[in-house]
């Protein structure tokens, strides 16, 4: 017994008293469990190394190929869709207009040929002769482009106001572009009669505030005296931040003021601002007693501030008649 136990101990008699130490103090010897000593986790570690390195991989081939999916080819839709060409309305008004300078104008007997040299710089080659009229018979003037009417990139219709013979007449002509300084016109013109004149309907209706009126009718009346001839005074009736420009000096006197119209205050708030319509008179200087006279009306907008009215702005009244 003694041998086998010194085998198994290590061979030596020290070794095998070492061992009976250790069973004796500590029972029968065990073989440690799987797993103890924290393995299970290095296990756990490897697991989520190996799943990051499968991600790694994965997003390395695939968003490569996502990219060449997704994006077009350079031959393909990506291309920039090249912007509509406009026809160029301004330079072929101005050219229309030149046009009609020559060919509204037939010249006395013995200048036909300036005419028709004069035409061959609008119209195509060989063309001017369709444009001949006898020599006299046709005055225009006061010539305005009024429309220019685009068919297309390279074809429009312009036209064009004029005193033809005396009289208000259209004048619509043809004109091919290439680009803004290549035009020609392209067929023979066309006159037309003048635009009729309208029916003015009545001014829409509205509240008027007479208290307001009899406020701002002696402000009003200092203000257009100050905007013609005291300059100097002006600023006192003009909100204080607003800007009215005063008229030429002597270029008007201040008449009187015709009438004012104000309408009922709208919107509530800390200021009160009003688009009056004044309708003043003024007097042209040189004539004396007898100088003519001006009557014009005015969009005023005007502010109550402080117990006091002044004027923001002003410009031309729109649809003042009949009001």
């Amino acid at each position: 017994m003694a041998r086998r136990s010194t085998a198994r101990s290590g061979g030596t008699p020290e070794a095998a008293d070492a061992a009976d130490d250790v069973r004796g103090g500590a029972g029968r010897l065990r073989r440690p469990r799987a797993g103890s000593g924290g393995r299970w986790w290095v296990w756990v570690g490897r697991a989520v190394l190996w799943a990051f390195i499968i991600v790694v991989l994965f997003n390395g081939v695939w968003h490569p190929l996502r990219e060449g999916i997704a994006t077009p080819s350079d031959d393909g839709g990506a291309q920039e869709e090249p912007q509509e060409e406009r026809f160029p309305e301004a330079a072929a008004g101005a050219f229309a207009g030149r046009f009609a300078e020559h060919y509204l104008n037939a010249p006395e007997d013995g200048a036909e040929a300036d005419r028709a040299t004069a035409l061959a710089e609008f119209v195509p080659e060989g063309d001017a002769d369709a444009f001949n009229v006898p020599a006299g018979s046709l005055t225009g003037s006061e010539i305005q482009v009024v429309t220019v009417t685009p068919e297309d990139a390279n074809n429009a219709v312009v036209t064009l106001s004029a005193q033809v013979n005396g009289e208000p007449m259209s004048l619509d002509v043809p004109v091919y572009a290439e680009d803004a300084s290549s035009l020609v016109v392209s067929g023979p013109p066309a006159l037309l009669a003048a635009p009729d004149k309208a029916d003015l309907p009545e001014a829409p209706g509205g509240e008027g505030d007479s208290e307001a009126r009899e406020e701002l009718e002696p402000v009003l009346t200092s203000f257009f005296e100050a905007y013609a001839e005291t300059p100097e005074h002006l600023t006192r009736y003009v909100e204080n931040g607003a800007t009215v420009a005063r008229l030429p000096q002597g270029a008007l006197e201040f008449g009187g003021l015709d009438d004012v119209a104000v309408p009922a205050r709208g919107e509530v708030g800390e200021d009160d601002v009003r688009q009056a319509t004044a309708t003043v008179e003024w007097r042209i200087p040189g004539g004396g007693d007898e100088a003519a006279t001006l009557t014009q009306s005015y969009r005023i907008t005007v502010v109550r501030s402080d117990g006091e009215w002044y004027v923001r702005d002003l410009q031309g009244a729109p649809h003042s008649f009949g009001r």
